[in-house]
């Protein structure tokens, strides 16, 4: 779960930049918070990112240190950090060779803050 500051900002990243769709969305005025779930398909078949917005928190949250990453596939790294710039989110590692791996990789900031890595064979 990822905590962000503008809720349609946040799910129109994650649809543009990393081709997500919105799965489902519930909003809990009494507790003041509001849940999205995106994902690339049924959440029975497939890992999903939720989203959650806090009421009146538009602020940039601590992100500590527990989390380092998350990782999500996508066939063309240099394609993938083009369109994340377009986005609104920042390339903090330039898309290419990843030594020892064998692989590509880019490394991206969504616009809260958040680090995504997008590695040329699967999602993060």
């Amino acid at each position: 779960m990822l905590r962000v500051g503008d809720l349609d900002r946040a799910i129109s990243f994650y649809e543009k930049a990393c081709g997500m769709k919105l799965l489902r969305k519930r909003d809990n005025p009494e507790y003041k918070y509001t849940v999205v779930m995106m994902g690339y398909g049924p959440e029975d078949q497939n890992a999903v990112l939720e989203l959650t917005y806090n009421y009146g928190v538009a602020a940039e949250y601590d992100k500590g240190s527990a989390c380092a990453q998350i990782a999500i596939g996508t066939d063309d790294v240099y394609k993938t950090a083009e369109v994340v710039k377009l986005s609104g989110g920042q390339v903090v590692r330039e898309a290419g060779p990843l030594p020892g791996l064998g692989t590509k990789i880019t490394a991206i900031l969504d616009p809260d803050g958040w680090k995504s890595v997008s590695p040329f064979f699967l999602f993060f």
